[in-house]
């Protein structure tokens, strides 16, 4: 009888697919490319919210945000759900999760066995489940990039620094200084935390279970830019997912199939051979239990911090198709944290001054248009809205429904009022906290709790925003 798997879960912050394995030149990360080498290589991973809290308790939950209540950015949860990880401890495996949580509510009792730095352990007797998590990437580390200080801040070989004059800039932000200096600074955490995957992975191999252990690799969300993270587009959703499992998972292999991260979960309990629970929301993308090839996977964004937003996302493997339900708002509102990025006070003077121009200038445009829909692989900037194309009405349909159909299934507490959900006892009451530590505009105040009375059906909402009324 086989002796039951392992696993290594690494958790890397704000990175996009900006690895050698996915393609990309300008990047160095040899340890991760080496494990993509060894493993497979998932093409189309998405996560179901662009910011980390509601992206991180749906993975670890099985469970959408918006149907458990913690898909409001800084939201708590008064009744925490389970974690997959008690299904673990409960089956008997090790638990180790020393890092970053991060989920809108405080894990309950037995969700873990210890949170020791197990890298620098040797490995449990029993079968293990141990997390980290990368934090150089993080947006934060971004505020201040200052490519002096790079080799402090970000440790990795000298040869894998980069260059701000060579950063690729995507072309809906403007090339300047600002940014590619933000770009290299991120390049350059990538190969830090990729120098910190790797001494993971030689710790594995030295303690001689790396043949039965599954190691998985993924994000959280895309990486801290203006249009990628906290926005739902291709960038801010669509991440790297790696898994090696020696002698299952065929070595260099590519896999194009969709999977969500609500799937994590109840994947990781298969391979285990441990029951998941009838709630999950997921399905399970590997192994012997593997489920029927996804057709579409489901993505959203509400609340951040204090800046209210309202956004629900499906995805096929090429259509991307957004719906606004808070379209009279501007993508650009001041969230008083991505407000600290270099790039942010320079793009809007820019802007003010009539210096965007194009694609540069979508996203400070006053109001956001009602659907979205793309074709993500003819353009995945996505750039050129086919909503309003009637070449690709049937697909604008087809989606609509689709995403009518599951939400209709699944339940959306984002059409509550926030303090509804407050006085259903649902979330903590952290309303005035969130006002209080923020910067916020006369705008973004208005709109913190939910969106105002608006006509609710799609086709009202396209005759209203063509309508000569103001968009306030």
């Amino acid at each position: 009888m086989a002796p039951p798997l392992n696993f290594l879960f690494l958790q890397c912050e704000d990175i996009g697919r900006h690895l050698g394995c996915y393609g990309d030149s300008y990047a160095s990360t040899p340890n991760i490319d080496k494990l993509a080498a060894e493993g497979c290589v998932y093409t189309n991973a998405f996560t179901h919210s662009p910011v980390c809290a509601p992206s991180r308790g749906g993975m670890v939950t099985g469970r959408y945000p918006w149907t458990l209540g913690n898909h409001l950015m800084r939201c708590t949860l008064q009744r925490p759900p389970r974690l997959f990880t008690h299904e673990l401890v409960d089956a008997g495996y090790h638990v180790s999760w020393p890092t970053k949580l991060d989920f809108n509510f405080e894990p309950t009792d037995g969700w873990c066995t210890d949170t020791d730095y197990w890298w620098e352990a040797p490995p449990p007797e029993e079968p293990f489940f141990l997390y980290r998590n990368f934090h150089l990437t993080h947006e934060s580390r971004m505020f201040q990039p200052s490519p002096a200080g790079h080799e402090r801040e970000f440790p990795c070989p000298g040869e894998a620094r980069h260059d701000p004059d060579e950063a690729p800039v995507p072309p809906y932000l403007p090339d300047i200084p600002e940014l590619r200096n933000q770009l290299a600074t991120y390049y350059d955490a990538l190969s830090a935390i990729d120098a910190e995957i790797g001494q993971c992975l030689q710790w594995l191999e030295d303690s001689g279970q790396k043949e039965n252990t599954v190691v998985i690799l993924l994000s959280d969300h895309g990486r801290g830019l203006p249009r990628e993270k906290r926005w739902c587009y291709d960038a801010g959703l669509h991440v790297p997912l790696i898994v090696r499992w020696p002698g299952l998972v065929e070595a260099g292999s590519f896999n194009n199939e969709l999977v969500a991260w609500v799937d994590i979960a109840p994947t990781i309990l298969s391979l285990a051979g441990v029951p998941q629970p009838g709630y999950y929301q997921g399905q399970v993308f590997m192994g012997d239990n593997k489920a029927p090839e996804r057709e579409a996977v489901f993505a959203g964004r509400d609340r951040m911090d204090a800046v209210f937003d309202k956004q629900r996302v499906v995805r096929e493997r090429q259509f991307h198709y957004i719906r606004n339900d808070a379209w009279w708002l501007p993508w650009a509102q001041e969230q008083w944290y991505m407000e600290q990025q270099p790039v942010m006070p320079v793009m809007r003077s820019l802007f003010a001054e009539g210096g965007l121009a194009g694609d540069e200038a979508i996203f400070f445009q006053p109001h956001k248009p009602v659907e979205e829909l793309y074709d993500a692989q003819a353009d995945p900037d996505m750039l050129h809205n086919l909503a309003d194309d009637p070449a690709h009405s049937d697909t604008l349909l087809r989606l609509r429904s689709t995403l009518e159909t599951f939400l209709a299934d699944k339940g959306d507490l984002g059409e509550t009022d926030e303090r509804v959900l407050i006085e259903h006892g649902i979330v903590t009451d952290r309303i005035e906290e969130m006002k209080r530590g923020t910067r916020v505009t006369d705008r973004t105040q208005t709109h913190f709790i939910g969106p105002r009375p608006v006509p609710v059906t799609l086709e009202e909402a396209r005759a209203f925003q063509e309508s000569p009324q103001p968009h306030t």
